[in-house]
């Protein structure tokens, strides 16, 4: 089964490029290999986000403080994306305890935003605005998506998180570009956390079966062929009705730990070989990295790839993040945000991954095997994911 150069040139405004022409700023060389060709286009792509976020026209206040508090011109001295690491490590307090003003872009001035959060079981979540961002990598997955398994004018089920999370718009802009309605459950993640936490069997079997009811009741009752699901949530839901039984034909699955094992049992038992699968890895400041479909020779391990340029995935020594580990070893994901709306340079996420080599589809650099961070000094809760 398949499962699924330093430039001083004057800033642009949002609409001058748009995020479909996003790499199409590297200069056109005949007969350029695939990555290289991606290479050009992530490298000139970041100078070009240096002179949006650097330049006093465009930048946002946080980013024009950092500049003159770090004494350097990033216009100047970021040639590519290799360069990033001069920025040093990304703060998550940044995102916590920033005013929201001062992350605003100067030509997003007085426009009404979005505010996405992550995290937040306990604190103070990270926080990001969003005017287009998540609309614009929810079309790009769009066009990844097999119109065999999640057909146009479908109904599709959001089978996630609600509340403050990205993912609510994210699937039901999925949806409707597709032609076709959205559903949804109502669901608070940080709510199963803490029972996680506290130990609570007992409530938090009865909020999962709140949770099943729902989605059960959707799926008989109205005509929904695609569905977002969690790993786990899917799982649970296999318990109370045939998947494929329903209608459902593709599962559009995101979690940050899938094993190889989680993979198979999802693939041949929840979903009995029936269902197309397509697992993604991806969150609020990220946006959404592509699977490569799954082979026999890759025993079930999933393989993603950041949608480049907007997003560049590293594997990074956890002890020397300037260091990215050879192929087919562990370290722990970097990621750099490469957005008008946002711009995050080496952040280290909870999750740590295989290096994995560059794939046809994708010629650049993936993650395999995505789970918790083990170095992280603390037991990672995922509870409904």
């Amino acid at each position: 089964m398949r499962v699924d150069a330093n430039s001083r040139e004057a800033p642009v405004n949002p609409q001058a490029m748009s995020q479909e022409n996003v790499g199409r700023v590297a200069v056109q060389t005949p007969g350029r290999s695939p990555a290289v060709k991606a290479r050009d286009e992530l490298d000139a792509w970041t100078r070009e986000l240096m002179r949006w976020h650097f330049s006093p026209e465009t930048g946002s206040r946080f980013w024009l403080d950092w500049k003159a508090r770090a004494g350097w011109d990033p216009r100047d001295k970021i040639g590519g994306a290799d360069d990033l690491h001069r920025f040093g490590p990304f703060q998550d307090d940044w995102l916590r305890f920033t005013p929201l003003e001062d992350w605003v872009p100067r030509p997003y001035a007085g426009k009404p935003y979005r505010v996405f959060e992550t995290g937040g079981s306990t604190g103070m979540p990270k926080q990001r605005l969003d005017w287009h961002d998540y609309q614009t990598d929810y079309t790009m997955f769009s066009e990844k998506l097999d119109p065999r398994y999640f057909p146009p004018r479908a109904g599709w089920l959001h089978m996630g998180p609600t509340g403050p999370r990205r993912l609510r718009l994210a699937i039901e802009h999925l949806a409707n570009i597709r032609g076709g309605p959205c559903f949804h459950v109502d669901l608070d993640p940080r709510w199963v956390v803490r029972l996680v936490k506290a130990g609570d069997r007992q409530t938090l079997t009865a909020y999962m079966e709140h949770l099943m009811e729902q989605s059960v009741t959707l799926l008989r009752h109205r005509p929904i062929r695609c569905l977002y699901s969690t790993p786990r949530l899917l799982e649970a839901l296999a318990e109370r009705v045939s998947i494929p039984g329903v209608g459902v034909t593709g599962v559009f699955c995101g979690g940050t730990s899938m094993s190889p094992q989680v993979v198979r049992f999802l693939v041949e038992e929840v979903l009995e070989n029936k269902v197309h699968f397509a697992p993604t890895y991806g969150n609020v400041l990220m946006g959404v990295a592509y699977a490569r479909p799954i082979m026999p020779e890759d025993n079930w391990s999933v393989t993603y790839y950041a949608p480049q340029p907007r997003a560049l995935l590293r594997v990074v020594d956890p002890a020397d993040p300037s260091q990215t580990v050879d192929y087919g070893h562990w370290g722990r994901i970097m990621l750099n945000t490469l957005t008008r709306e946002l711009f995050m340079p080496n952040f280290l996420e909870r999750d740590e991954a295989v290096r994995a080599e560059p794939y046809a589809a994708y010629p650049w650099d993936g993650v395999r095997d995505v789970r918790p961070f083990v170095g992280m000094g603390e037991k990672v809760v995922e509870g409904v994911y």
